[in-house]
């Protein structure tokens, strides 16, 4: 049999068990049902993402007196974001976390998150996705048979590179830089002068130390428990997005669940974003320390050069200029007062 066919089957093979752990959603106890919810991402268990996940799970147990239970696959065991976003949609997969940016091919108006320097600070950060305009980007994928339940903290991304050191946009020049499946990803190093070349995750390692790719962008967790720091040694603080990643549930699967279902679901994953926003800082910082002693050079460039390299590009995108309005009305008013808009 050759590889190809092979490669087939065993595709098919995934696709049919996933569709069977779609099929045992719902299972009999003795007593009650026990709702178990399947879900998938590409992160290591040491990620914040899963250790928050985990959380969730247990305190949708404790909510629900387990009647509801996740049960959760780690390390893109079935599948890249894309293609778990897929197995949402037609619901043979409960949940998942990706990227928005990597939502943006399935919900356009999550290409917000990837332009360049649109939070002041964190504050206005979380100020935004707490607000009615983060809700409504949560519902805006429900066309798309895929529903936001909420945010996890994904940091701010900022360039490495193996090379040589990154400390304005002009040394981006002639550098492949690796970036997301994302056009707005590509588009944005292009405007700072880099070549940005999509790469998958898992391949990336691989990518940097070939030199397929001379650097790459990503907050400083993944940087580290990627072990990309083994390569590249010089990292750029440059913060140039802050991309959340998202927790969404398919329409199939949300559907469902009864009302109350739906409100345990909905508090566990308001409790496990609030703990996932703690271990984020904790793991920054962790992270920058961890690199810093395995012989990186951590950068803290001129940002102004780096804004002012976009500032064309994001001139550009009048499309979501009335989204990018409400945001940068949200920078000087207190939560309280857009709780309400």
């Amino acid at each position: 049999m050759t590889s190809q066919p092979l490669h087939h089957l065993c595709v098919v093979f995934r696709q049919i068990s996933l569709a069977m752990a779609a099929l045992l959603l719902v299972g009999c106890g003795d007593k009650q049902t026990t709702v178990s919810l399947t879900v998938a991402h590409g992160l290591d268990n040491r990620h914040p993402v899963h250790l928050a996940l985990e959380y969730m799970n247990k305190d949708l147990q404790q909510r629900s007196n387990g009647q509801m239970q996740l049960q959760i696959y780690s390390s893109g065991q079935l599948g890249s974001e894309r293609e778990v976003i897929e197995l949402l949609q037609i619901g043979s997969l409960a949940m998942t976390k990706v990227s928005a940016s990597s939502l943006e091919a399935f919900v356009p108006q999550m290409k917000l998150f990837s332009l360049p320097y649109l939070f002041q600070d964190n504050r206005h950060f979380w100020h935004t996705l707490e607000s009615p305009l983060g809700q409504e980007l949560l519902a805006a994928g429900t066309p798309y048979r895929i529903r936001g339940l909420g945010y996890y903290d994904a940091g701010s991304r900022s360039f490495y590179a193996t090379h040589a050191p990154i400390h304005s946009p002009k040394d981006l020049a002639g550098l492949k830089i690796r970036v997301m499946n994302s056009q707005s990803a590509v588009n944005m190093v292009r405007a700072m002068g880099g070549s940005a070349t999509p790469v998958s995750w898992g391949e990336l390692y691989t990518a940097l130390q070939q030199g397929v790719v001379d650097g790459a962008e990503n907050n400083p967790p993944s940087f580290y428990l990627s072990k990309h720091y083994e390569v590249s040694k010089f990292y750029t603080l440059d913060e140039h997005t802050t991309i959340p990643d998202v927790i969404v549930i398919g329409t199939h699967a949300w559907e469902q669940l009864n009302p109350q279902q739906q409100t345990w679901l909905q508090q566990a994953m308001q409790s496990s974003s609030e703990y996932q926003r703690t271990l984020w800082a904790e793991a920054t910082q962790e992270a920058l320390a961890a690199v810093t002693a395995a012989g990186v050079e951590v950068i803290y460039p001129d940002k102004s050069t780096f804004k002012l390299s976009v500032a064309d590009y994001l001139a550009e995108q009048t499309e979501l200029a009335h989204l990018i309005s409400r945001i940068n009305a949200l920078a000087t008013r207190p939560l309280e007062e857009h709780k309400h808009d």
